[in-house]
């Protein structure tokens, strides 16, 4: 927990840090070999952003593959090998940042960058990440983020749902 100077005094800002477990360091492996198709034995700077987004659930910025594609330079691999991979989202993992994270779930539900989310967007990124789900349970689970009823939902009304419970995690 990092805490502002004495001019804000009851703000508190929480950053979660963990380390990474066996089942994120397994997925972690079976994210490299899903990413790397041509069974090379690492991975091409194509092959990271695909995983990255696999794991984390965004595109990462040229300036971040390249800090990533440039974090283990060897003369034996043109790309990542997988112990490096490892090691990498490893540290990823361990720094990502509660608030950030829950902005991009935001940012991408917001297709249409209102700052605000409506029934259409929880309609369209539940067709796209569980397109089986009813459209009675996107409603339901539309309503529930919707605490005050306006048919809208900020940022900090998602960031409430999306943060249950994960203060302690």
């Amino acid at each position: 927990m990092v805490e502002l100077p004495k001019m804000f005094p009851t703000i508190t800002l929480h950053k979660r840090e963990r380390k990474a477990t066996d089942a994120d360091i397994r997925r972690f492996v079976e994210v490299f070999h899903l990413c790397d198709m041509d069974k090379k034995s690492y991975l091409s700077r194509e092959d990271m952003k695909m995983a990255v987004v696999m794991l984390f659930g965004y595109k990462p910025s040229k300036s971040e593959t390249d800090l990533l594609m440039a974090s283990y330079p060897s003369i034996h691999s043109p790309g990542v090998p997988l112990e490096q991979f490892v090691c990498l989202m490893g540290k990823k993992l361990t720094v990502e940042d509660h608030f950030e994270r829950t902005r991009r779930i935001f940012n991408a539900f917001d297709a249409q960058c209102r700052g605000f989310l409506k029934l259409d967007d929880f309609e369209r990124a539940f067709k796209l990440v569980a397109p089986r789900l009813p459209e009675r349970t996107v409603l339901e689970a539309f309503r529930h983020v919707d605490s005050d009823a306006d048919g809208f939902v900020s940022f900090m009304d998602f960031e409430n749902v999306i943060g249950f419970g994960q203060a302690d995690s």
